[in-house]
């Protein structure tokens, strides 16, 4: 009796008729070991490449709303942002990269010089002006959360520092791009454009990541953003130039690695290190791209005591057409970030870009393509900056927001029994946030642990994070069950 009450509660509020047998709930018991938390949770955030490059300089309105739907209370409530100190390649270059993916560097050529003549000692060679729409971002997010977590990373050394000429890799991607020999010339580059961006815009560094997805052969000449291959023993010459860089500046930042692409490339970069590399190194960053041995890097970190970062993902359906407001892509999303936080237990999840440019636009011919469902969320990243813009928040948005809102920092996360549940416990204890994925077309009766007070955020075709009664998760939805006992807020408002 009590299971049709709740379903009936719940499809009045979903508004969802039951037409079948299928309309009749699994039920699916959570049993959070909240006897065995581990990893303390940081947050969520996301890289600033390539679109704070495009939208720094849009309309001050439109731009303080994008801020806001990322990093205030009222948004996803985000605190961490990983900002993309540029490699920039050489002035009369016929521009090729992405929308947003030229971030200038913050190199000069004087009248006269070439990239042999760069200097890090001469002032002339530097220009601070550069990549003012990238930088608008980090003065945001600093005002709106103090305690917010910055990491600068990059993905290719300036065009004079590498083989090919061009920061978007080296002729064939198996291949180095970075010269011989410019490993203390680049990690002084990255030194200093922290230590100077940390000054002129009152933030921290904690860390800074020198390599990017560094051991794959997507990064080559023709490809039309920034990257460089890196094999594991050039990474851990980078990394200990890098190491070496900060301590000469006497910066408190220290070195992220390898941020690579999957776990199992990971696994190979970091075998080949030597003791002294991974010494250097504060925080090991991977992206879940490739999520094979995912619990190899969580022991490979806890082993080393260094720690885990999720530092990069997006992950939409494969040949799901772009629709801002399908639940398919949402789904697999949230899906994949539930894994990662079971798989990983990373004490950070951090999105690669939060706005994507529209991706269903006419080709050569005059036939619009299907686009992707890339970002959360979706304007035109090609149009003039004065604007205005429209701008569309996903249902993978509202998917995050499930996470987001109620895994906060300071919690931790706690072993859940169910493949599709990911659970965090608040640290007195009093509140436990548990975010389940039914991609399924049979609704799910949530059993939930006796004691605690339930309450259901919902977020399917018609809701966007809304607070539900039951603890039924409908068909094709994300939910999220917050427990509360005590005094603990209420996750929804009263009544």
């Amino acid at each position: 009796m009590l299971q049709s009450t709740m379903l009936a509660a719940a499809l009045l509020t979903t508004g969802t008729a039951p037409s079948s047998t299928l309309a009749t709930p699994v039920t699916v018991t959570l049993r959070p070991a909240i006897d065995r938390p581990s990893t303390e949770f940081e947050g969520w955030g996301t890289a600033l490449a390539w679109f704070a490059n495009v939208t720094g300089d849009w309309p001050l309105a439109e731009r303080d709303r994008l801020a806001d739907l990322f990093y205030t209370d009222r948004g996803l409530g985000w605190t961490i942002a990983r900002y993309n100190i540029g490699g920039g390649n050489a002035g009369g270059i016929k521009p090729y990269l992405r929308p947003g993916g030229a971030v200038p560097g913050f190199w000069r050529l004087p009248s006269g010089t070439t990239g042999e003549d760069w200097r890090a000692d001469a002032p002339a060679m530097w220009d601070w002006s550069q990549d003012a729409t990238q930088r608008w971002w980090l003065d945001a997010i600093r005002d709106r959360v103090p305690t917010a977590i910055f990491e600068a990373f990059s993905n290719s050394p300036p065009w004079f520092m590498t083989i090919s000429g061009r920061v978007s890799g080296a002729e064939r991607g198996d291949d180095d791009n970075l010269r011989p020999g410019e490993e203390g010339r680049f990690a002084t580059y990255l030194a200093r454009s922290v230590d100077e961006l940390q000054r002129r815009h009152r933030i921290t560094f904690r860390t800074l990541s020198p390599v990017n997805e560094p051991n794959t052969n997507y990064w080559f000449a023709a490809n039309k953003q920034e990257g460089a291959h890196w094999s594991p023993a050039l990474q851990a010459t980078m990394i200990d130039a890098a190491d070496a860089a900060l301590k000469a500046r006497r910066l408190s930042t220290v070195i992220a690695a390898p941020d690579e692409t999957s776990s199992h490339l990971f696994l190979t970069d970091i075998a080949a290190y030597p003791p002294t590399t991974m010494a250097r190194i504060g925080q090991l960053n991977v992206h879940s791209y490739g999520n094979i041995h995912q619990t190899g890097v969580r022991d490979a970190a806890r082993a080393a005591g260094i720690r885990l970062w999720m530092s990069e993902d997006d992950t939409p359906l494969d040949g799901d057409p772009e629709d801002f407001d399908a639940m398919p892509s949402a789904l697999a999303f949230a899906e994949h970030i539930v894994l990662d936080l079971k798989r990983l237990e990373p004490a950070a999840w951090v999105f690669w870009q939060a706005i994507e440019d529209m991706s269903a636009r006419k080709d050569a011919t005059g036939k619009i393509g299907p686009g992707s469902n890339w970002g959360l969320v979706k304007t035109d990243l090609t149009a003039s900056a004065k604007g205005p813009h429209a701008i569309y928040i996903t249902r993978k948005y509202w998917a995050m927001a499930q996470f987001s809102r109620y895994i906060r920092p300071g919690y931790r996360l706690v072993p859940v029994d169910d493949l599709d549940t990911a659970g965090a416990l608040s640290p007195d204890g009093r509140t436990l946030a548990l975010v389940h994925v039914n991609g399924g077309i049979t609704p799910r009766w949530l059993v939930v642990p006796t004691g605690w007070h339930p309450q259901m955020v919902l977020t399917d075709q018609t809701h966007d994070a809304r607070c539900v009664s039951g603890t039924t998760a409908p068909p094709r939805s994300v939910v999220t069950i917050v427990l509360t006992r005590g005094p603990a807020r209420p996750a929804c408002p009263a009544g």
